[in-house]
């Protein structure tokens, strides 16, 4: 008898080790589908809300509500991104086009811009150690040029992956419908299903939830529309490109602290060095009053109070996240923050026996230091 107990553990330990196997394996299979499957669980929770007032419009009837849902993600997000797709395409390859044909001269362009500097700039410049201007302006030339080359290159790439993209896409709105209709019993599921104590488990699954729309809301949706006003203006002071620059503009505001001033500044420059005095002001008034308040004035009522991550951080984890992941770093890196923050803080409240209550990426007050 004394052996039972023994032989249990080790029963215990293979079958540990057997899920781990398995779920490691599972992740290996999923993998190539890892960027269709966030998407589609990052849509159920933003879409969530909206099918769930659809089915206190049609109780019991979950196939309907998750249907119409999902014809609403079509028509709100994923026709509106493949025509932007397909017009950015148009617009980069005609860019290419007028730089091939000499009709937007770099060099030229630079060369206006380096005759218009005034003294005090190009003796900062020397200061520096550019001096060598035509090297400079040659350089310049050469790497747009091949950039847009570069550019031109890859639509040929992006026409002949253009079937594994619809694949992934019908992946991630097959997997959609699901978690809209089954979603809350999955998570009750996984809240069973997880080697947790019951008030973590929920504290984290609320956190991810939470976390997960605001990064979207707060960052996704002002990205959109910080770049449809840029480029809005970049059309009406008739600047060459405003499709692309607006494009870049929003992918640049992804980036806190720096966003959109990354384009618009050396444009403005650009503008005020070569004569166009009053564009170069009107791009410039925009970009500080309308572009760069949007920020401002629509994340506060977008996210409200839901997290509290220091921007710095933000601004280390979407880079950082950019990097490992690519565009889905977006929201993997600010994700992964939070919880990382929330698992430390309910960490300190176990510690300190607070408990977990309250949202849990706020900071934490630091405890009162011991008597004497």
């Amino acid at each position: 008898m004394s052996d039972q107990p023994q032989n249990v553990r080790i029963e215990d330990g293979v079958f540990l080790g057997f899920v781990l196997l398995v779920s490691v394996g599972f992740a290996l299979v999923i993998e190539p589908f890892f960027a269709a499957i966030l998407w589609g669980v990052i849509a159920a929770i933003l879409f969530g809300p909206v099918n769930q007032n659809l089915l206190r419009q049609m109780p019991g009837r979950r196939n309907s509500a998750a249907g119409l849902t999902l014809l609403l993600i079509v028509a709100v997000v994923i026709l509106p991104a493949i025509i932007l797709a397909v017009a950015l395409v148009q617009e980069a390859t005609l860019f290419y086009g007028k730089v091939q044909s000499g009709e937007i001269n770099i060099a030229h362009t630079f060369y206006q811009f380096q005759a218009r500097l005034p003294d005090w700039a190009s003796a900062m410049l020397a200061r520096v150690g550019i001096t060598n201007f035509a090297t400079v302006r040659e350089a310049l030339s050469q790497g747009i040029a091949n950039s847009f080359r570069s550019v031109a290159a890859q639509v040929f790439q992006i026409g002949q992956s253009a079937f594994s993209f619809f694949v992934a896409l019908s992946v991630t709105l097959y997997l959609t419908f699901f978690l809209l209709r089954d979603g809350p019993a999955l998570a009750a599921r996984l809240d069973r299903a997880a080697p947790l104590r019951s008030t973590h488990r929920r504290a984290l699954m609320e956190q991810f939830v939470v976390v997960t729309r605001a990064t979207i809301k707060g960052s996704v949706v002002v990205a959109i529309v910080q770049g449809m006003i840029g480029g809005i203006v970049f059309w009406a002071l008739g600047l060459q490109g405003p499709l692309l620059w607006g494009v870049l503009m929003g992918c640049f505001s992804l980036i806190p602290a720096v966003g959109t001033g990354l384009v618009w500044v050396p444009v403005a420059l650009y503008l005020l060095a070569t004569g166009a005095v009053v564009k170069g002001i009107i791009l410039i008034v925009c970009g500080l009053f309308i572009i760069g308040m949007i920020d401002n004035l629509l994340r506060p009522i977008l996210v409200g109070r839901d997290t509290r991550i220091p921007d710095y951080v933000v601004l280390i984890t979407t880079l950082g996240g950019i990097d490992m992941f690519g565009f889905n770093g977006i929201v993997i890196g600010p994700v992964i923050a939070a919880l990382f923050i929330a698992t430390w803080n309910i960490v300190t409240r176990m510690r300190t026996g607070n408990g977990i209550e309250g949202p849990l990426t706020q900071e934490e007050p630091l405890p009162p230091a011991p008597a004497p």
